[in-house]
This record gives structure tokens, sequence and C-alpha cells, in this order.
């Protein structure tokens, strides 16, 4: 059913490309601040790798819930951060990631809710028919299809997880 729907493939290249979208007031802020210098000659790799990791770290706090960051920090046994930038890269990096987990959880949930609705309705349709022999999912893919299609699915799902970010 719709497990396999879309594909992997293509939820990979979303993926792929949704990061590149994102991600490129950032990336044009690292190449203009440090990858024109570095080629240039003007600083050296230790330097320019500080430097890009420092954007992406910026980059990453700033999305980040600070309920992650402090759990993180308590973890790994650190004291209180009084700025952004006093917060090391080893604990914003799994903090943004389990952050963006939440946020995956919560758009999975909200759009399992509606396929679940749709699920029990056939089912449900389908006994009450006595057709037990016929598979309810087989039924309810097209309808779960159709609906994300009438609703702008994409465009709802891809703009509320582009909204979640913040560039800087």
């Amino acid at each position: 059913g719709t497990q396999q729907t879309p594909p992997n493939q293509v939820l990979i290249a979303l993926a792929l490309f949704l990061t590149f979208f994102i991600m490129a007031p950032t990336f044009n802020k690292i190449y203009d601040e440090v990858g024109i210098p570095y080629m240039n000659g003007d600083i050296k790799t230790p330097l320019a790798l500080e430097q890009a990791s420092k954007s992406i770290k910026s980059f990453m706090v700033i999305n980040t819930r600070e309920s992650d960051i402090s759990m993180f920090a308590e973890i790994a046994g650190e004291k209180e951060f009084y700025s952004k930038e006093d917060i090391p890269f080893s604990i914003a990096l799994p903090a943004f990631i389990t952050s963006e987990l939440k946020t995956a959880f919560q758009i999975g949930f909200l759009l399992f809710l509606p396929f679940l609705v749709i699920d029990m309705v056939v089912a449900s349709v389908l006994m009450s028919l006595g057709m037990m022999m016929l598979s309810p999912m087989l039924v309810a893919l097209p309808f779960k299809i159709l609906l994300f299609v009438l609703v702008d699915g994409w465009s709802m799902t891809v703009g509320s997880l582009v909204s979640t970010f913040v560039s800087q």
C-alpha cells in the first residue's frame, strides 16, 4: 500500500533538493566568506574549516529547540551556555538532528491521521457489504492518493517543513 508510495528514491531526491533550498543562504555565506579567500590562498585549511563550521553550527543552533540543546548539554555534563556561540558543535549536531526528527514525526503523524480514517471507513464499508475477502488496503490506496492530490499534499507538506527553518 502506501508504505511504498512514493518510492524511497523520490523521497531521497526531495530531501536533497529541500536541503539545498533551505541551506542556500548558509552555503552562499560560507562560499563568500570562506570559500573565495581559501581558494585565493588568503586563509589556510584549518581556519577555513573552523569558519565554515561556525556558520553551519549557527544555522543548526538557530533551528534547534532549546530543550534539545539543554538535554544534550546535560548529558555531556556541560555548564550553562551564555550565548549561541558558546555551544560546542558536538552538542549542536545531535540536538539539531533530534529536533528535526521530532518535527518529522509530527508531520508524519498529521499525514497518518486522515489516512487512518480512510482505512477505517473503507474497512467498515467493505465489512458491511460482506466483502471480507477483499483487502481494505487495496481499495483504500486510491482514495488516499486522491485525497493527497486534492488537498495539494506535496505543497502542504513541503511548505510546512520549509517554514520550520530560519535562514541566517
